[in-house]
C-alpha cells in the first residue's frame, strides 16, 4: 500500500503522557508528521472499567482514523493498550503499536532481583501484566503499586505547576512497604505520564533505584514499521483534544517544548 509522505503518525493517550513517546520518536524520525490526540474529557483511564476504556478508545480512534488517515497509530497509554489494543486492531486496518510495561528490560537490569512497577489501577490488575511477568521475570520478585495521583501530578507539571511532594513519597512507600520492597533497585514506570515526573520520583526513591519505561522501545518499533516510507513534515505537530484544553495558555507553553504549536478540539 502506497503511503503519502504527508500521512501522519497518530499518537493517542488519555492525556499528555504520550509526549514521552513523542520525544523519543523525534530522535528516530525527525521528519515524520505527527498528530497528537489527548482524550482530556476521559482522563484518567486508570480509574475506569475495562468496558468503559475499550469502548472509548475504539470509538475515538475510529473517528480520528477516518478524519486524518494516519499511516500508523500508536496507543501511547499503558492502560488503553493492555485493555483495548486487540479490539482496536480488529476494527481498524491501520497498523497499530501499543504500549506495554517494560518488564523485560527491567528483569535484565535488576541486580537484586526485585523490581517495582508503578502504574494505574487498571494497568496493574491486567492479565497482560501477569503474562509479561511469567514470560520475562521468572525468578524475579515483581511488586506492583497503583499510583493514580502521579497522572494528575504529571499533567500539573506540564502546565507549569508544582505537584505536592507527598505524592511521590506515597508512590515510593507503596512499593517499599510491601514484603521484600526494601530490595527494589529497578522501577518500571508503567504509565507514559510517569517519566514526566521521573526526577521527582528519583528524589523519593533515592539514588540506588533506576527507572525504566517503554518510550524508547516504542519509538524504535514505529521506526521499524515505517522504514522505507517517505516523510514530509510541512509544519509543527499539532494536538487534538477532547474536553477543555484548547484555550489553556499554560498547556500551550508546555506543549511547545515538544514541538506542538497548535491545540484543536475533536
Amino acid at each position: 500500500m502506497d503511503v503519502q509522505p504527508t500521512a501522519p503518525i497518530l499518537l493517542f493517550d488519555s492525556g499528555f503522557g504520550g509526549l514521552t513517546v513523542l520525544a523519543e520518536l523525534r530522535h528516530e524520525l525527525p521528519d515524520a508528521p505527527v498528530i497528537y490526540a489527548a482524550d482530556l474529557a476521559g482522563i484518567p483511564y486508570g480509574e475506569k472499567t475495562e468496558a468503559e476504556v475499550a469502548a472509548r478508545v475504539a470509538g475515538l480512534l475510529g473517528r480520528l482514523a477516518e478524519r486524518y488517515h494516519p499511516r500508523l497509530i500508536c496507543i501511547a497509554c499503558n492502560t488503553a493498550s493492555t485493555i483495548a489494543l486487540g479490539m482496536v486492531r480488529e476494527v481498524l486496518e491501520t497498523p497499530i503499536v501499543g504500549t506495554v510495561p517494560a518488564i523485560k528490560p527491567a528483569a535484565e537490569m535488576t541486580r537484586t532481583g526485585t523490581i517495582g512497577l508503578l502504574g494505574t489501577a487498571a494497568t496493574i490488575r491486567q492479565a497482560y501484566v501477569d503474562n509479561l511477568e511469567a514470560k520475562f521475570a521468572q525468578g524475579k520478585l515483581l511488586l506492583r503499586h497503583a499510583a493514580p495521583d502521579l497522572v494528575a501530578a504529571a499533567e500539573l507539571k506540564l502546565r507549569g505547576g508544582t505537584p505536592d511532594p507527598a505524592i511521590f513519597t506515597a508512590a515510593a512507600e507503596g512499593l517499599r512497604q510491601q514484603a521484600g520492597g526494601e530490595e527494589i533497585d529497578t522501577v518500571v514506570l508503567a504509565c507514559t505520564h510517569f517519566p514526566l515526573v521521573q526526577d521527582e520520583l528519583a528524589g523519593a526513591f533515592g539514588n540506588k533505584v533506576q527507572f525504566i519505561d517503554g518510550a524508547q522501545g516504542i519509538a524504535r518499533r514505529i521506526a521499524y514499521l515505517t522504514q522505507g516510507q517517505s516523510f514530509d513534515r510541512q509544519d509543527d505537530d499539532f494536538a487534538i483534544v477532547t474536553g477543555d484544553g484548547q484555550d489553556n495558555e499554560a498547556l500551550r507553553g508546555g506543549l511547545e517544548r515538544y514541538g506542538i504549536g497548535r491545540i484543536l478540539p475533536l
